[in-house]
């Protein structure tokens, strides 16, 4: 469908929306392929409402983080589901202060101080996601930093907003961090349920 801006005919920008929304849209569509519960399916869930926010982000920024925000509270879900009995003072330490820190950083950021409130919401969700990673039973090197990657990619994203809108460098910094987070999640997370299922059926079978 076409439409008219300023004078000029134009075609929707639906091609870069694809291609924005196809990186993280074939992790969902992996995960979905090794899925073989419920966990396999929410981590597939995760992944597919990254890839709708990255579609929708082109055409509604409100859309769009509500997306990320329920791919969010549903990865907290599965994490905290699997969370780890006994951690190390660090470990908890750190859980903690990405469930703290990043709404609280991610509300003092911004410029404009009206939108402050619903960035943190947001980040609040980002923070409980990134906590519950850390502090769950997937490894911390694949799935833990992914998620910590993922929370610094938005951190950045809200300092556009506000003291580093003129920095050149976090264009560079913000998609591969985004995207490696991802792709580490989906990594760590397909690949450990995968084993863990068939150490189950190895179990059954004994």
């Amino acid at each position: 469908m076409s439409y008219w801006i300023g004078g000029q005919h134009t075609e929707p920008a639906l091609l870069p929306m694809a291609w924005k929304g196809s990186g993280v849209g074939l992790l969902a569509l992996w995960a979905a392929l090794n899925a073989r519960n419920r966990d396999g399916w929410q981590i597939a869930a995760v992944l597919a409402l990254g890839a709708l926010g990255d579609v929708v982000l082109e055409r509604s920024q409100a859309g769009g983080g509500g997306a990320f925000l329920a791919g969010h509270i549903v990865a907290a879900a599965l994490y905290w589901r699997h969370h780890r009995m006994k951690r190390t003072p660090s470990q908890t330490a750190l859980a903690l202060l990405l469930l703290v820190g990043t709404p609280l950083i991610a509300f003092l950021l911004p410029a404009d101080r009206a939108a402050a409130p619903l960035i943190a919401v947001y980040a609040l969700g980002l923070g409980a996601m990134a906590g519950s990673a850390w502090a769950s039973t997937f490894p911390r090197y694949r799935l833990g930093i992914g998620a910590v990657m993922f929370a610094a990619s938005d951190l950045l994203i809200f300092a556009k907003l506000g003291p580093l809108a003129a920095s050149p460098l976090l264009h560079l910094l913000i998609w591969p961090l985004y995207f490696g987070g991802q792709a580490l999640i989906a990594w760590g997370a397909v690949t450990t349920l995968l084993r863990w299922k068939a150490d189950e059926e190895l179990h059954h079978r004994l």
